[in-house]
Order: structure tokens, then C-alpha cells, then sequence
């Protein structure tokens, strides 16, 4: 048995098995409904019921309060509908995602890009096209039952990417060969999967994906475009800039880019030349990396502080541009609230995507 699910505005529906969360039914069915943690405690899921019956299961008061459930507020990554269901959301556009699919990857190439974090490239099944919009992610899924996401840092494959052999996915701004996606992985100690990345995994061992998944991707509009990551929340940043540079949209590549990326120290802007050797590609991008904590202080001559602020600093007015923030959960809500409050973005302008660890879940 299932339930019909309707988005407003947009209008786009989608059906909801029994005991299926409505953020799964809506993954699942190509609608990019919004979320952060999919586990019940960021919070970036919540949006407003209509009309219609669900339950909840298990999470965190901090992502949805009583008085905020007593409103018709619900967190779409756990609720369980019980009846047809009209949610209002105004986030959700009309657009399809590329089909979910789950299918067996192989270790092609594994780069250690900081002490912390590991570039990971793996190769798809042979002949086995793998659609996705830059800014999606893919879930590993474990042996115990667990999943653990991280964001496809590669460009959509193209017919040029095809057509072009001699390219390597190391190479900069190259444009990756349809075998292959790229993640970044931070190395989380004690954690199930990243352990096994820094130390087990080995070149041709095979892991399971699902994916693409997520609905954190460029939005239409000539308005410029403010770019924030923090850490490995570049990733995602990093595809987006890649299809830039490969799209024939010529009216997105006169768009103006501003990429602040956030770190603790150097070791933390772990591409930081990759993104400068970018810039000769796009013109229009400007790059400004900035230090929260950077040890060698006296040798650091860039920006220092929060990434957000620096943004702030810049940008007192964001009521006509675009924000794609990707990174911890504190960087995207404290910017999305500075921004909002401080700076009048509007709000249907912020696009995020933010990852729990499992100790942030805790």
C-alpha cells in the first residue's frame, strides 16, 4: 500500500510505500525535496504539512521543536505518511533527478590530498552510464547495514569526456572519464568506513554505491553567484565548477563566481591550486580562501576568521545574488541565518547541502 505526496508550489507528486519516510519516497522518485543529515537532527528538511496524517520516527527536539510540530511543521527525513499527504515547500522545483541506482564500484585510484583527507576515484561497471547533476552525492552501503554519503566531485560525463582517452582524473579541470567518480573523503577516526579508507582499502577492491542522490545543484538565474565550502564541502563546489567550465551555456559562464573556502589551517584547502588553475578557465571566478585557525600565522597573508564573515565583509548586500554553501552543519546554518538577517538574501536564494558525522548525530 502507498500514499500520494503533493509538493506546493511546484505540484510535482510522488507515491510513499507504507512505513517509507517521505524524503526516501521523494529521493527515490526524482524530487528534490531539501535535507541535510537524513537522520532527524539538523533540521534542514522541515517544511510544512497541508493536509494529511503522518507520524514521526525518533529525532532530535533541536531539528524540530514541540511547539514547532503543534504548528504542522515536520521533518520530511522522518516522517512516515499515514494518509495522502500535501506538503508546502517551496524549495522544490520542477525538475527530475537522474534515477537512483545501486551498482558495485571498483577502487581505481586512491590520493592522499591532506593528512586528513583522501581523494578517492572509482570505476563504474563497464559500458554503465551513471547520470548525476554536479552537487549530488552517493551513498556507500556498508556490510552491517549502515550507509555513509559523500559528494561526487567530478563533472556530469559528456560526450567530450568520452571523445577524450588521453584525459586522467587527476588531471586539473579535466573533465573525468565516464568510468569514473571522484569523492573526498575526511578521515573521521574510530569511523566505520573512513578507517577503512586510510587503512584497508586498496587499489581494485570493489564497495557498493547507491546514487546519485540529493538535491543541491545550480539553479537557473543571471544573478552572481557566492559559492561557500568548508573543508570537503568543497566537493561538491568542485563538480559544479568543473560543468561550468564544460557547459555550453555561455549565460552561465558570464555569470559572476566568488568561491570562499573555509579551513582550519593551509593543509585544509586541500585543492587550493587546483581552484587557482581554475580561474584561468573562468574568468569570472574569484577565489578567497580563509584560515579559521592557521598555525603559522605570520606566514599566513590571506584572510582569517569564519569563511561566513568573510563573505559578510565583502558582500553587505546579497539581496541580489545566489548562495551554495556545502560543509559542516554550524558553517551553513550560521551562514544562512547571518546571511538572511545581515545581509537580505532571500531565502529562496541559500542552496545547501550539510553532512552529520555520526558523532554530530549524537
Amino acid at each position: 500500500m502507498s500514499f500520494s505526496v503533493s509538493i506546493e508550489p511546484s505540484g510535482r507528486d510522488f507515491q510513499a510505500r507504507r512505513g517509507e519516510t517521505l524524503l526516501s519516497a521523494a529521493l527515490m522518485a526524482g524530487v528534490a525535496l531539501p535535507y541535510g543529515c537524513k537522520d532527524g537532527a539538523c533540521g534542514s528538511c522541515k517544511c510544512k504539512l497541508l493536509a494529511g496524517q503522518v507520524t514521526h520516527n525518533a529525532h532530535q527536539t533541536k531539528a524540530l521543536s514541540e511547539s514547532e510540530e503543534a504548528q504542522g511543521h515536520i521533518l520530511t527525513c522522518c516522517a512516515v505518511a499515514q494518509s495522502d499527504v500535501t506538503l508546502d515547500c517551496p524549495q522544490v522545483l520542477d525538475i527530475n533527478l537522474p534515477m537512483v541506482r545501486k551498482m558495485p564500484v571498483r577502487v581505481d585510484q586512491l590520493n592522499l590530498l591532506a593528512p586528513d583527507v583522501m581523494q578517492v576515484f572509482l570505476q563504474l561497471p563497464q559500458n554503465d552510464a551513471f547520470d548525476f547533476i554536479p552537487g549530488q552525492y552517493v551513498d556507500f552501503l556498508l556490510k552491517d547495514g549502515h550507509r555513509r554519503s559523500y559528494s561526487l566531485a567530478n563533472a556530469p560525463f559528456t560526450k567530450t569526456a568520452d571523445q577524450q582517452p588521453e584525459a586522467t582524473p587527476q588531471d586539473a579541470g579535466a573533465v573525468p572519464l565516464k568510468r569514473h567518480i571522484e569523492l573526498h573523503v575526511r578521515h573521521m577516526p574510530g569511523g566505520i568506513f573512513t578507517d577503512q579508507v586510510f587503512g584497508l582499502l586498496k587499489h581494485k577492491d570493489i564497495l557498493r554505491i547507491e546514487g546519485p542522490l540529493g538535491g543541491f545543484y545550480l539553479h537557473a538565474s543571471d544573478k552572481p553567484i557566492v559559492f561557500l565550502a568548508s573543508g570537503t564541502g568543497f566537493a561538491p563546489i568542485k563538480s559544479m565548477l568543473q560543468s561550468i567550465v564544460a557547459s555550453h551555456d555561455e549565460s552561465l559562464k558570464a555569470r559572476d563566481l566568488h568561491l570562499y573556502w573555509g579551513g582550519r589551517d593551509l593543509f585544509d584547502l586541500y585543492q587550493n591550486d587546483w581552484v587557482i588553475e581554475m580561474q584561468k578557465k573562468l574568468p569570472r571566478l574569484r577565489y578567497t580562501p580563509v584560515l579559521s585557525e592557521p598555525h603559522a600565522a605570520s606566514l599566513w597573508r590571506g584572510r582569517a576568521g569564519f569563511v561566513h564573515l568573510a563573505v559578510l565583509e565583502d558582500y553587505p548586500d546579497l539581496s541580489r545574488h545566489q548562495v551554495y554553501a556545502c560543509g559542516s552543519p554550524i558553517v551553513v546554518e550560521s551562514a544562512k541565518s547571518d546571511f538572511m538577517n545581515k545581509a537580505r538574501l532571500p531565502m529562496d536564494e541559500f542552496f545547501a547541502d550539510s553532512f552529520l558525522s555520526q558523532k554530530d548525530k549524537q
